[in-house]
């Protein structure tokens, strides 16, 4: 419950320092999008559009407030359509992405950690950008090689780039922190003992070093799925695909407050939730933490 209550306390933390910042930027959206003179409209109409769309007064907080725990988002201001919609249009394929992307991290991430000749990758990974992670790849395999297509190709190998280029930068770190635990594991006394019983290399790597260098991976691996929605956004621009990267992008050129609020909470959110399942998992992997 603790936990439970931490997690809400983060969630409005976030949609507040969200509001008040987009709030705080220059420019007012409705103003460059209503007050086209070739739109014919009065200040009146304009003051009333304003007030429809909750940008001013000074309950407009509270109102969005509460129209964001009914699930009520508002409308975008750039196609006046109701931000759920352009979240549930733009969600599934972001979705399928970053699901990807973790899961490859994490087969990443493994690889590289047992692998005593791959440990120095991470930090050639975390010193590259993830825009030219994307464009490297694009010109490895798809101009050089022939093996993976930039335009066409199925839904599949259409994949196969963007997330190579979101897993990563995110399996670096992860490697890193497994690799130190199973270095740390490995030095321990407990392993002297079980070697001298007889034990071979394997069983002592996977039934004793594992299983205490998993725990603070685990963590990383909870913290740095954020970085999957920052780099969604980066990854689906480098390749032309729609999802909620493109729309955030999108959102940022026509300064779409209501699209840019929601899209935040919902990445809190979701960094929020895998934390705390993260959290947990704890007292499963180590025994210790039960009580």
């Amino acid at each position: 419950m603790r936990r439970a209550g931490q997690a809400l306390l983060v969630l409005w933390a976030a949609f507040t320092a969200s509001y008040v910042l987009l709030h705080l930027l220059p420019g007012d959206a409705i103003l460059i999008k209503f007050q086209n003179p070739e739109l014919g409209l009065s200040p009146e109409q304009i003051a009333r559009i304003r007030e429809a769309y909750g940008s001013d007064g000074p309950a407009a907080y509270l109102h969005t407030l509460l129209g964001f725990l009914r699930g009520d988002f508002g409308y975008s201001i750039d196609t006046g359509t109701p931000v759920v919609e352009r979240l549930a249009e733009a969600l599934p394929e972001t979705a399928k992405l970053a699901g990807l992307g973790f899961a490859v991290a994490i087969g990443l991430a493994l690889v590289i950690a047992f692998t005593p000749w791959l440990r120095e990758l991470p930090s050639l990974f975390v010193a590259i950008p993830v825009f030219w992670i994307g464009i490297l790849l694009i010109q490895l395999f798809s101009f050089r090689l022939n093996l993976v297509p930039v335009i066409g190709g199925d839904e599949w190998q259409q994949l196969v780039l963007p997330v190579l280029t979101l897993a990563i930068p995110v399996c670096a770190p992860i490697a890193q922190v497994l690799a130190r635990g199973i270095e740390h594991a490995s030095a321990q006394p407990f392993v002297q003992v079980v070697a001298a019983k007889g034990a071979s290399r394997r069983w002592i790597l996977w039934r004793h070093v594992a299983r205490n260098a998993v725990p603070p991976a685990l963590t990383m691996a909870g913290l740095t799925f954020g970085e999957l929605i920052a780099g969604s956004v980066v990854t689906e621009t480098v390749f032309g695909r729609n999802g909620v990267g493109r729309l955030t992008e999108q959102a940022v050129s026509s300064q779409d407050t209501p699209v840019l609020l929601a899209v935040v909470v919902l990445a809190a959110t979701v960094f929020v939730l895998v934390n705390l399942v993260v959290d947990m998992l704890f007292p499963l992997l180590d025994p210790r933490l039960r009580s």
